[in-house]
């Protein structure tokens, strides 16, 4: 055998063997959850592959067949498993596509405010001083303003600057970045309280005997060992970002029409609801609902698993 293939025996042997793994496994809400999330996840990275159409191609759209429910519903087809939107689209591959722009925006709107709010968080509490003062009151000041209101704010200003060509080619990015933002200083303070810690021990200490420049020391002992929370964080945050995501496509401000998220397949089938094509906007919210608490309990699990006081 390889050494390369030892190595990955090893790790993957010391990750069975460790208590997080054992954590995982004597937890039966978490594992569904893992694999609910897991399926949403992989279910929307493969969505060209796995969906019956592309709701995006107009020659796949029938308009013919526009409002037509489900395939176990009297009048469905089984051509249709989900049912079609009020376009003729198939509910099940609007549903794929749509879920991959909520993760997608999700996932770079949180690594944003991660990466951001971890080094500066890192970098203020290892320094101290008047730019620590002041970075926490900027967070301070934006911890009290609601994050959606932050984000349409961030929406709202870049609708009016940009010209409208450009807001929809971009729309994607304004709104990975809105939302990333808003979420920074929750990172910021946590990965401060760590940094704080961490800069009063004696590795610490040694590296500065041995004359390492400040931004090594940083970079290199102080930031890897404040991830553990940080990663926490991170992934209670996802599930936040998903939301908020929805919440503004919901409003009409997300991303555009031509690339509809969940937010935006629940705002088109909230019209319909009550005249009885209760599908278009059911199907949507349910994988939204489902993807965020399976999400929110891995992590809580994840949180309490890493808690060394709860062992």
């Amino acid at each position: 055998m390889s050494a390369p293939m030892s190595s990955f025996g090893a790790v993957l042997r010391g990750w069975v063997d460790s208590d997080l793994a054992y954590s995982f496994r004597r937890s039966p809400a978490v594992i569904v959850s893992a694999v609910v999330a897991l399926t949403i996840i992989l279910a929307a990275v493969l969505a060209p592959l796995v969906s019956p159409f592309n709701p995006f191609n107009p020659a796949a759209v029938k308009l013919m067949d526009a409002f037509t429910p489900p395939a176990w519903v009297e009048g469905g087809q089984l051509t249709y498993l989900l049912g079609t939107d009020d376009q003729g689209r198939d509910l099940l591959s609007t549903l794929l596509y749509g879920s991959r722009i909520s993760l997608l925006v999700g996932f770079a709107a949180i690594a944003f405010a991660a990466v951001f709010g971890t080094l500066i968080g890192v970098l203020c509490g290892y320094r101290g001083g008047w730019l620590d003062i002041a970075v926490m009151r900027i967070a301070d000041v934006q911890l009290t303003i609601p994050n959606i209101l932050i984000a349409l704010t961030i929406d709202g200003i870049a609708r009016t600057a940009l010209p409208r060509e450009l807001h929809n080619e971009i729309a994607i990015f304004v709104l990975i970045f809105a939302i990333g933002i808003a979420d920074w200083p929750q990172f910021a303070r946590v990965a401060r309280s760590a940094a704080l810690v961490e800069r009063h021990k004696d590795y610490v200490s040694a590296a500065r005997v041995i004359g390492q420049p400040s931004w090594v020391i940083v970079l290199r002992h102080v930031l890897p060992n404040t991830l553990g929370p940080v990663l926490v964080l991170a992934t209670v945050g996802l599930a936040l970002a998903v939301l908020a995501e929805a919440t503004l496509s919901f409003l009409g401000v997300g991303v555009p029409p031509t690339q509809p998220s969940l937010g935006t397949l629940i705002r088109v089938g909230q019209s319909f609801l009550f005249s009885g094509e209760w599908w278009i906007t059911f199907f949507p919210a349910l994988t939204l609902v489902l993807l965020v608490l399976a999400v929110n309990v891995l992590g809580d699990w994840l949180r309490d698993a890493l808690n060394p006081k709860l062992r």
